[in-house]
C-alpha cells in the first residue's frame, strides 16, 4: 500500500526556518503532481505550494518569496523549505501526491495524503 510520511515539523521562532520532507513508499510507478497543504484549527485545508512532474511550481501569495517546494524523483520525496517564518504559518502541514501505484487490489492513479505534521511559529 502507498504511504506518504512527513517529517521536519516542529517549533520555530519568527524569522526562523524549517524544512518539511515527505517520502512516498509502496509500489509506485509514476508520481505526477505533488503539493503541500496546511490546515488551521476549524478551517479547511489550503494549498500552500505545488510542483508538477516537470518541476513547475506555484505558491499561495502569503508564502511567495519565503517558501520553496522541490522534489527528488529518485527518492520519491517532496520538500518544503520554509524561511522567514511568521506566527501565521502555524498550522498542520500535509503533503499530497497524485500518483500511479499498486493499491489494495488494482493499479490505478489516485491522490494520497500524508498524516500531517505540526508547525508552530512563536513570536
Amino acid at each position: 500500500q502507498v504511504q506518504l510520511v512527513e517529517s521536519g515539523g516542529g517549533l520555530a521562532q519568527a524569522g526562523g526556518s524549517l524544512r518539511l520532507s515527505c517520502v512516498a513508499s509502496g509500489r509506485i510507478f509514476v508520481i505526477y503532481n505533488q503539493a503541500w497543504y496546511r490546515q488551521y484549527p476549524g478551517k479547511q485545508r489550503e494549498l500552500v505550494a505545488g510542483i508538477t512532474s516537470g518541476g513547475n511550481t506555484s505558491y499561495v501569495d502569503s508564502v511567495k518569496g519565503r517558501f520553496l517546494i522541490s522534489r527528488d524523483n529518485a527518492k520519491n520525496t517532496v520538500y518544503l523549505q520554509m524561511d522567514s517564518l511568521k506566527p501565521e504559518d502555524t498550522a498542520v502541514y500535509y503533503c499530497n501526491a497524485d500518483l500511479f501505484a499498486q493499491g489494495a487490489t488494482i493499479i490505478s492513479r489516485q491522490e494520497y495524503w500524508g498524516q500531517g505534521t505540526q508547525v508552530t511559529v512563536s513570536s
